[in-house]
Order: C-alpha cells, then structure tokens, then sequence
C-alpha cells in the first residue's frame, strides 16, 4: 500500500510510527512546510520506505503528483485545511481520512459524496480519538437493544503528574482547545437532536485509581454521532474529562471574556483575548511529561426484559519504548489503522461516509488491542 501523510506534528508521528510497522506498506510520503519538523521527523523515524516533502498542502501544483502517487491520504494537518484537501484527493482519486474536529468543514467534505463516489474513493473525516474512536466504541455499544436509551461518552488527555494552576497539559492545538470549551455542543436529548452550551452539565465520575473526576460538555467528540443515533436512542452526549476543578477555572476565563475573539485594545495595542489566552495557557500548561487518556463508552437500555449497562473503558499511557504520548497514541493509531482497510480495499463503501456506518468497530477493536491498548468491555444488569 502505498500513503500520503500531511503534516509532520505530535499526531502525525503516531501515524507514521503504526504505518511503518505494515509489510506491506511500499512507500509513506510525509508533506511538511516547516523545514526543522520535517528534519526532525525524517530523523526521528528510520525507514527507507519514508519520504519527506517539504511544501504547502494548499499547493495543488505541489501535492498533486503525490496524491496520484497514494493509495489513501491521512491529513494531520490544522482542521481548516481538509475541505480544500478532500477535493484535491477526490480529483486524483485519492482515499481520504484526517483528525478533525470541526463540523461545518465536515459538512462541507460531506458535501463532496457524490463526486467521491463517481471517483471510486472513501472519505472519513474525523478519525482521531474523539472525534473517532470514541463515536465509533458509541456506535458500536448502541448496537444490539430491543431499547437503547442512553450512550454517553467520556474522554480526556490528562497529565499523569498534574500540577497547579490547571492540573493540566497541552496535549493538542491550544486554539483548538479553547474552540472545543465555547463552542455549542450537539446532543439528543428525549429523542430529538438540540444543542447545549460548551462548559455545562458538570458532573462527577470515577475511574479505578483515579479517584473522583470531573466532566462536562465540550464540543466536536462526536462528530456524526448525533445523526447517526438518531430515532435510535432518547438520549446521547459527549463530555471531556478534567481533574476536579478545572471547569470553574475555564468557566471564569470565560465569564470576564479571555476566551473572546473581537479585538481589545490595550495599551499594547489591540489583541483578540483568546489569542492572548492561548498564549498564557502556553506557559501555564506543560507540553512534555508523561500523560494518559482515559475513555469511557457506555449504553444502557432493554434487551430480553432486562435493564443492562454495556461499557468500553480504555486507560492508556504514554509509551517509554516508542517515546508516544497516550495522545498521539490515542489519536494516531485508528488514523491509522483505517488508513490501512481503505489502502487494502477492506472499507467497500465510496463517497464521504460518516465513519461509524462504514468501519468494522470489532476489528478496529482487535487491532487496538494488537498495539497493547488495554480495552475493558463489560455488560452488567441494571
């Protein structure tokens, strides 16, 4: 099989890390316009089979002799590229799956369907963790009920050593971050889709050795889900994972207006504040040291008379062999491995397909579990 991986980041890395360890893999060409991250990335990872390109993605002229070149394209580049990027792989007949995380530019690859299909090619936007994994294990978990009443969905990158003031770690994109807590957060609730603020619902919860959590919506973890599940369940969400307390920090930020994107002047001059936010969490937030994710997937419902809870649970750690954050672990590895099916045909389905309606959930389960996931499912009675 032969790929085209766009950007040369943190997530990137994970991808190309998983790809080169494929047998069948010809060849990976790695895009990057930085040239210290793409000499630092080709240094990184030793493999003949990989091929660095230093150049813009928006460069049609650029990119198009490595599109016609790739089996699929894998983009771990910023969100607001993928649109453009999905035609020009649709043009060259091109597999397309990224990370994403913004719903009006997947509305507009969604808008892409037909010509996909008149092109013979799959596209999957949103295949990193949440959205991805985690929408795909919520999918996967409604399956199966004579009833489905609930699916929720709990995820979070978490420092494994937080430290004050945030207990914290910046472990993507800090713009992107600060987009997940204000934005509006897509759920269904009594069995119609609505929409609810970023930041609210606070809850508590617990993982085994954690100790008590906190959770609370924030959006794009679900991508399609909301679609996807409708007329099928009541009730569905998504919430990120914090330790105790960082939720009231945010929520003030965003009560006296840091997370704002109208200019303030200033003596300095004028600045939007959540430029000026992004950069404080910067400095506040540490980017390195050992981190975890931890995941939860549950659905509760009726089936054969009986009230029952079917749960996934993933805790993953930073990897000290490899040097992978659980992050990029996390986020990298279903990139991946979808990448993989598409390359090897195994996904037959063509046009710009919402993932969950198209990904065999139990075999991306196994090939998690292969990499030394551990994946906890249980089914208990309510």
């Amino acid at each position: 099989m032969r790929c085209l991986l766009l950007g040369a980041g943190m997530q990137a890395r994970a991808i190309a890390h998983d790809l080169l360890r494929q047998p069948d893999l010809d060849h990976l060409d790695v895009v990057e316009f930085d040239g210290p991250t793409l000499d630092a990335f080709l240094a990184d990872i030793a493999d003949v089979r990989l091929r660095g390109h230093r150049g813009d993605v928006r460069d049609d002229a650029f990119t198009a002799p490595l599109f016609k070149g790739a089996d699929v394209c894998v983009s771990a580049v910023n969100y607001w590229y993928n649109a453009a990027l999905t035609r020009t792989a649709i043009r060259h007949a091109c597999h397309f799956l990224d990370l994403g995380g913004n719903n009006d530019v997947v509305a507009e690859q969604f808008a892409q369907h037909e010509a996909a299909q008149a092109a013979g090619v799959t596209i999957l936007p949103d295949c990193g963790l949440a959205p991805g994994l985690a929408g795909l294990l919520g999918w996967h978990l409604a399956q199966g009920w004579d009833r489905c009443d609930n699916v929720r969905l709990r995820v979070g990158g978490l420092p494994q050593n937080p430290q004050p003031p945030l207990h914290y770690m910046i472990v993507f994109a800090v713009q992107g971050l600060i987009n997940e807590y204000i934005e509006p957060c897509r759920v269904i609730r009594d069995g119609a889709l609505d929409i609810v603020p970023g930041m609210s619902e606070l809850e508590t919860l617990e993982f085994a050795g954690f100790g008590e959590l906190e959770a609370f919506q924030t959006s794009g973890g679900c991508s399609t889900l909301p679609d996807t599940l409708l007329g099928h369940v009541r009730d569905m969400d998504y919430k990120t994972i914090r330790y105790p307390g960082h939720c009231a920090q945010i929520q003030l930020m965003m009560d006296i207006g840091l997370t704002g994107s109208e200019t303030v002047a200033t003596p300095a001059g004028a600045v939007r504040p959540r430029d000026l936010l992004g950069a404080c969490l910067e400095q506040a937030c540490p980017k390195t040291g050992p981190d975890l994710v931890l995941l939860r997937a549950e659905a509760e419902g009726e089936i054969g008379g009986e009230r029952r809870c079917r749960r996934i649970e993933i805790v993953d750690r930073e990897d000290p062999e490899t040097g992978l954050t659980a992050m990029t672990r996390m986020t990298g590895f279903p990139a991946a491995i979808l990448a993989a099916m598409l390359a090897r045909g195994e996904v037959s389905e063509t046009g710009a397909r919402p993932q969950e309606l198209v990904v065999p959930v139990p075999r991306l389960i196994e090939e998690l579990a292969a990499r030394g996931v551990e994946i906890r499912e249980t089914d208990s009675a309510l």
